[in-house]
Order: C-alpha cells, then structure tokens, then sequence
C-alpha cells in the first residue's frame, strides 16, 4: 500500500520495518490494538512523510499535499501476500532481479541466503537487489497489478526459493524453517485457486507437498538430519502425498509438462516406494534428463549424477558428476556428493576428504554434524586394522 501510495519501494520498506519495530517496542506494554493492520499502516505512513520532510527542497509540497490527506480509512483483514508478491514483480526488471527483490522484501530471506539459492557471492547479491531498488525508482512504472499473468512464472521461481529455504535451511542451527515453507505452501494454494488450469501452478504446489510429506522422518531425536535413504517411510505424511499426487496426475494429462511437474513426478517416485529398494531409479534418471534439458540447472545435474550411479554405477555416477564441477566448484554439495559416490564405489580415502570439504563448506549445522559424522566414519573404517 505505502509503495502504491508514494510511490518510493526503498522508502516504504523502510518505514514499514520502523514501524514494525515500534509495534514490537509498544505492542507488549499497551496491548495489541483492535485494528493492528490499520495500526501499522497509519504508524508506516507517519514514519514515511517523517522521512519525506528529511529530503530535498523539492520534495516538500509533496509532503504537504500528503499532509493533507485524510488519514488510510480503516483495512478490512483480508490476505494481499500474492498481491504483494505480484507487485514486486515489477515489469522495469529482469525476471532474476524480481525474484531476487522479491524474496528480500516479501519472502523474509536475508540477502545471504538468497545468494546462496543463485549460487553467487553474497556482495554479487546485495548489489542485484540495490540496482533492482534503483531501476523502480528510475523507470517511473507505478506499482499496479500486471494486466495478465505475464508475471506468474517469476512468482512461482520466488514460491519455489523460498519454500526450499524452509524445507533445508541454507545456514544456522536447524534442518528446517517450517515457517517459510508453510507460508510457500499457502501462497501456492492461493496462486492455485487463482490459477487453476495452469498446470505448472499445480505441479508446484504437488511438488512442495510431496518434500514437505518427508518433512517428520528428515530429523532424529535431537535434531539431527537423516537421509532419504535412511527414513522411516512410516512416519511421512500420506494425507499430503495423496494430496500432491492427485494434483500431479490432474495437471500431466492437461497440457505440456514444465520443470516442476518433472519434480514432482521423481518426488512421486519416492513417496511411492514403501522400501527404498523399490525406488524405481530407471524412471528418476530419464526424468532428471528432461528436466536437466529443459533448466541446465547444475544442481539437477548432481542429482542426476546420483540417480546415473543408482541405474548404472557409481563410476558412472562420478563422470556424470564433473559436468557439473566448474559451476559449482565451491558448493558443498558437490563434494557430498562426489563423497557419497566414491563411498559407494569403496574409495574410502577419497570419499573421506570430500567429505570433510563439503563439512567446511556448509552453513548448515546439522549437514555440517552429518558430514563431518560420516567423515569420521569412514575414518574409523580406514583405521581398524587387517587380519594378521
């Protein structure tokens, strides 16, 4: 609202975070108000002119005119998170930009994190997200919802970031940020009702519910990540992954299959199989080799390398691998998965120091304890001694 109204997308995030912040400063000693949304609007708006008068002389019959105006009227409660999100989506940036914009500013990421989601330097990032700032201010488009649906796939790109950012955090203590994958989940049901033909829509939304089933066998007893391998299938989620997998076969018979039915369709695969050893791998791989065509992204790449050592071995695992090495020679990934392939193909030494690698190069506590764990693992292995 403040952006539409004034009209200045860095000045209203700003004093929609000051008047954030003197909710958190007032709220717990006063009293939540009857109206909070209205509370903060009209809190917002007063930071804003303040920040208005601060400016230059040319600024200020603006101000006054502002002043003028009779205070917001009161807001009904109603829910303008996919509004917002479209807004942000603004026409005056590249699709990276608007993403990027987008995830800061609605989606709650810190710019580290969605650096991380890039695979580019944080100071690359933060200086994306500043131009994108720059390039609003100087196009002259207002905020306004877009005509069409010409800024869905940027949205669905952003829903995407920022529930994998809650399914596995990219830094800090814990495995998950339920928080921000249930709010990507209810903004995908929201898109989904806006949008029901669209089978990209839907193939997002099954996609998110298929990995978000995982979600109650990802961690041990004390928070500790366990793998796909190694979970209880018991323990996921059945009601959403038939949930996901009706939206899934409704969506593929409708229409051309994108990149997210594609993930959906392997996450499928695995909800389906009651035993690891039933996990039907021939059909992952041919799936990661349409989606790794149509996104030449390198991370469906390493995936698909694992799915490549499942079907035909991890030496050809490992060959499949380095057609993803240049692009992501400092993730950590690529070392647990080069680690996790040459512990498949008994190279204990080798797989011990990829290991390790990938332990000091993740942000992520709980990787880190899981990789440095399976590096002294094999380490233990390395050091028992032979039959005499």
């Amino acid at each position: 609202m403040l952006a539409r109204r004034y009209g200045d997308f860095d000045a209203a995030e700003d004093a929609t975070q000051e008047a954030l912040l003197t909710a958190i400063t007032h709220w717990p000693a006063e009293g939540v108000p009857d109206n909070p949304r209205g509370w903060l609007i009209q809190t917002a708006s007063r930071k804003l002119l303040d920040q208005l008068r601060n400016e230059q002389a040319r600024r200020r019959r603006e101000v006054a005119a502002a002043l003028r105006e009779p205070p917001p009227p009161a807001c009904a409660e109603e829910d303008d998170s996919l509004t917002v999100l479209l807004l942000c989506c603004h026409p005056a940036l590249t699709p990276a930009s608007a993403i990027a914009l987008t995830l800061r500013a609605v989606g709650g990421l810190t710019t580290a994190e969605i650096a991380r989601a890039f695979l580019v330097p944080e100071t690359t990032m933060g200086q994306r997200i500043s131009r994108a700032k720059q390039r609003i201010r100087a196009s002259g488009t207002p905020f306004a919802m877009p005509s069409g649906a010409d800024r869905l796939k940027a949205v669905l790109r952003v829903l995407y970031l920022i529930f994998n950012e809650g399914y596995t955090s990219s830094a800090g203590p814990a495995v998950h940020r339920v928080e921000l994958s249930r709010e990507a989940i209810r903004l995908a049901r929201l898109t989904h009702r806006m949008v029901p033909d669209d089978t990209e829509v839907a193939g997002l939304l099954a996609l998110m519910l298929l990995t978000d089933a995982r979600r109650p066998a990802r961690t041990g007893p004390s928070g500790e990540l366990i793998p796909l391998a190694d979970q209880d299938r018991g323990r996921w989620d059945r009601a959403l992954i038939e949930e996901g997998t009706a939206l899934l076969d409704a969506a593929i018979v409708r229409g051309a299959v994108g990149e997210y039915q594609l993930q959906a369709a392997i996450a499928a695969l695995h909800a389906r199989a009651a035993r690891v050893a039933e996990t039907d791998w021939p059909q992952i791989l041919a799936l990661y080799g349409l989606l790794e065509r149509m996104t030449a992204n390198p991370i469906v790449t390493l995936n698909r390398a694992v799915a490549v050592a499942m079907v035909h071995g991890p030496a050809a695992g490992l060959a499949a691998v380095e057609e993803a090495a240049e692009r992501l020679q400092d993730h950590h990934r690529l070392d647990a998965v080069r680690a996790h392939l040459h512990d498949m193909a008994g190279d204990t030494e080798t797989a011990q120091h990829h290991y390790r690698a990938a332990a000091a190069r993740t942000s992520s506590t709980p990787e880190r304890y899981y990789l440095t764990l399976q590096a002294a693992r094999l380490h233990a292995r390395i050091a028992q001694p032979g039959p005499f």
